[in-house]
Parts: C-alpha cells; structure tokens; sequence
C-alpha cells in the first residue's frame, strides 16, 4: 500500500471521528486507530504470513505525563521541524555514522538534518529555514508521528 493511500486512510478516520479502521488488500493488512490498540502489548506476532501495520493517529491518545527527556518549553523556543509522516527518526545515515547535525550546528534551507524511515523506504528529512539547530527533540531509532517536532532551529 502507498503512502497516499495511507494518508488518505488516515485523513478519513480523522474527519469521519470513527475509532478504527482496518483495510485489507491481498496480503497487506493495515489498522488505522486513533486511540492506540488497547492490550496489544505481551501479544507476540506470528512467526510467518502478511505484516500488520498499525498507525495511531497524533493527538488521539488521550494526554499523557510529559517525556523526561523531552525539551523544557524555555528550551524549545524558536522554530519546530516538524516530521512529514510517521515512521522512525534517525539523525545519521548508517549506524555508527557521524549525525547529519548537532546541537550548536549551522543549517542552511535544504540541508539534511535527518532521516525517517517508513514503510522500509528511507527519507532525508531537510531544513525549512537558514539558522542553528537550538534543540534535537527526538531519539535515535524512536518512532515519531505526523507533525511531531523533531529540531528546534533559531
């Protein structure tokens, strides 16, 4: 299934306020869910067969405690790059590799400052605006959804 057809999967459940959608198309199977999947964890997945892929829509979950390690909001003032899709975060392009950039680092509009792989495709993830990356406000290897900012430029 395509990232278009996901998004527009995904805008759907959002505008129509249903709780879950889940497509089935041969073998590729996905759930779409704005509330997360109430005791899927502990469920081990099958050993073989299709893939399921559950997507939680941002802003659905209800509130939770801020993340420890996430940016004081004093911290994070300036403008958020925010990610373009779901997926996971990475700041280097091989593991071990030096990061595309660090705290303190200049960036000019276009420059990669990381990568987000969805759906096994890998996607450079580029500065919007000329400044200096303020704040890294996602883990290397964390998931990271629709809109939630990654860097603080200044």
């Amino acid at each position: 299934m395509d990232l278009r057809k996901l998004k527009t999967l995904i805008d759907l459940v959002q505008q129509s306020g249903i709780a879950e959608l889940e497509i089935t198309e041969g073998e590729e199977k996905v759930r779409i869910s704005r509330f997360g999947m109430p005791g899927a964890t502990g469920v081990p997945a099958p050993a073989a067969g299709p893939v399921a892929q559950t997507v939680v829509l941002p802003g659905a979950e209800p509130a939770e405690p801020a993340d420890p390690a996430g940016v004081p909001p004093a911290e994070a003032a300036g403008h958020a790059v925010k990610s373009p899709m779901v997926g996971t975060f990475y700041r280097s392009s091989t593991p071990g590799a030096k990061p595309f950039v660090e705290v303190g680092q200049a960036v000019k509009s276009g420059d990669t400052v990381c990568i987000i792989e969805a759906m096994k495709l890998l996607n450079e993830i580029e500065a919007d605006r000329d400044g200096v990356i303020k704040a890294i406000l996602v883990e290397n290897g964390q998931p990271v959804e629709y809109g939630q900012p990654l860097f603080v430029i200044d």
